[in-house]
């Protein structure tokens, strides 16, 4: 387990070190396979000039000479021991035999369970060495897509669901994960390693959850794409839980067709997860026919306005992108307002019922011989630790603990009123009224400075209509602030994940506004 003061030295040393030379910056990106795509890779391999072993071992060794090390990004928390033998497996697997994300590496957000010889830790030195009795579905259905599962990427500890005034990309395990367009900026959260881990070319994909943000808002400052499926499509059965009303699991790349590749692989009914019932005749095995360069003509979308005159440069790409969807042939409805202000408050409170029967379900599910057992003893361990509690409190966890059971009439009612404000009320209402085919609003504003003792500040983020309805997101890059990225964000109605892809995609092919990662160690914009 890595020590939080080896990440403060990391820290400290440097807020001290001079400007990466232009020239250094280049370096750190001569990587054979540089913004490489799973379609570069697959014709690699089929053509022989590839092999899974020489990707694989490409990309570890990226991985030692710049998570660790040089920049130290800290987005990985462990390589898997097992992936150059899974390469070579896969070596020998015939053409015909090849799944959709065959060699393809992957990271999975700390989260995630894996049944092999890595551990899921949440980021908490609670669990660190926590071995899982069994693979997550995710993970499941990665091995049989024919995915290399390259490690686990560190995250906001707990998914950002722990206590007060955290930072972005914190966790006790792995320390502080760093932005690789500036060093000292925020990768965002929760899927912090996951963003940081794609932008910066150490893997080709990776795996992020979202409750309320944590896979678009680093997607957004980290430069890529981020899909936040609807709650149901992708099963979250051995993913350590926040709610089981919003958390889903959905696919971080550097292309919207990678991202729609992934999420077909990811898709399907899981037996231990209720709301892929849902799933069956909305779900795809692939989403690719729907990456369409003329995905915009035609659509009617509702222009999310609720954030703009927040941050100036952030509203300039907006209206920059605003004109770029007209030109594609979308007609821009403006929408002011989606949801009532009371429903935050009740997602909330769902949230903090949910989390307490969810992480006792999942504690429950590491055997008799697990190291915490319950969220009583998860907030008992984290008093006593010399790390946990040093920079940020547990308010979250202890809320959960006073709150009753699920059926409970407290935890129904707030039920009932976030579905209603969200869907009925919400999205779906809107949606109807104006005749839409979904929303644009700008993912977030760029990335601001990490800040231990004060935590994150946010100044613009869209994602809370689609999370508290449990919808469909999908941020793309729409563009830059002086070196640092921001994102377009497409959400709609549920299941609606074929519209957005090719509105996505459709975006993307006209702007390319994705940008490599420079690794500046001051921070400073030019």
């Amino acid at each position: 387990m890595k020590k939080i003061a080896y990440a403060a030295a990391a820290f400290l040393a440097l807020a001290c070190q001079k400007q990466i030379t232009t020239q250094e910056s280049q370096n750190l990106n001569d990587f054979e396979f540089l913004e490489a795509t799973v379609e570069d890779l697959q014709n690699g391999y089929k053509n022989g000039s590839l092999s899974v072993a020489k990707v694989v071992q490409a990309y570890s060794n990226r991985i030692a000479a710049i998570d660790h090390s040089g920049p130290s990004l800290m987005s990985v928390i462990e390589v898997n021991p097992e992936a150059a033998a899974i390469a070579d497996s896969l070596d020998l697997v015939a053409p015909e035999n090849r799944g959709p994300l065959h060699g393809i590496p992957v990271l999975l957000k700390d989260n995630i369970d894996t049944h092999d010889q890595m551990a899921t830790t949440a980021g908490s030195r609670a669990l660190a060495g926590s071995m899982p009795l069994e693979d997550s579905f995710v993970a499941k259905k990665l091995r049989a897509a024919g995915a290399v599962i390259l490690g686990k990427a560190n995250l906001s500890e707990w998914a950002n669901f722990r206590g007060q005034m955290s930072s972005s990309g914190w966790s006790g395990v792995n320390g502080q994960t760093r932005n690789p367009y500036v060093l000292t900026r925020t990768p965002c959260g929760s899927s912090s390693g996951s963003g940081v881990a794609v932008s910066a070319n150490l893997t080709l994909l990776a795996i992020g959850t979202e409750t309320n943000g944590s896979i678009v808002c680093p997607s957004t400052v980290n430069g890529i794409v981020g899909i936040k499926p609807t709650v149901g499509l992708i099963s979250r059965s051995g993913i350590i839980p926040i709610s089981y009303t919003q958390d889903t699991a959905g696919p971080m790349a550097r292309t919207v067709a990678d991202a729609a590749i992934a999420l077909g692989a990811l898709t399907g009914v899981d037996s231990k997860d209720a709301k892929t019932l849902a799933s069956e005749g909305n779900a795809l095995t692939d989403y690719t026919p729907f990456l369409k360069a003329d995905g915009l003509q035609g659509k009617r979308i509702g222009w999310f306005k609720a954030a703009f005159g927040n941050h100036a440069t952030t509203d300039s790409l907006t209206l920059k992108a605003i004109k770029t969807l007209k030109a594609q042939g979308a007609t821009i409805v403006e929408i002011e307002q989606i949801n009532e202000r009371s429903t935050g408050g009740h997602s909330f409170q769902v949230m903090l019922h949910e989390y307490k029967q969810g992480l006792n379900d999942y504690f429950g599910s590491l055997g008799p011989d697990a190291k915490i057992k319950n969220l009583e003893e998860l907030i008992a361990f984290n008093k006593q630790d010399s790390i946990e509690l040093k920079y940020y409190n547990q308010a979250y966890l202890e809320m959960a603990l006073e709150k009753e059971g699920l059926d409970s009439k407290t935890y129904l009612d707030h039920l009932s009123a976030l579905k209603k404000a969200s869907q009925d009320q919400g999205i779906d209402k809107v949606m109807a009224e104006h005749q839409l085919d979904g929303f644009v609003a700008p993912t977030g504003s760029p990335a601001w400075s990490i800040d231990w003792l004060n935590g994150d500040n946010y100044h613009v983020s869209s994602s809370s209509p689609a999370a508290w309805a449990g919808y469909p997101n999908i941020s793309v890059p729409m563009g830059d602030v002086h070196g640092l990225p921001v994102g377009l964000s497409f959400f709609g109605r549920a299941w609606s994940e074929p519209t957005l892809l090719e509105m996505a995609y459709s975006f993307e092919q006209a702007t390319k506004a994705r940008i490599v990662p420079s690794f500046r160690a001051w921070d400073q914009v030019e």
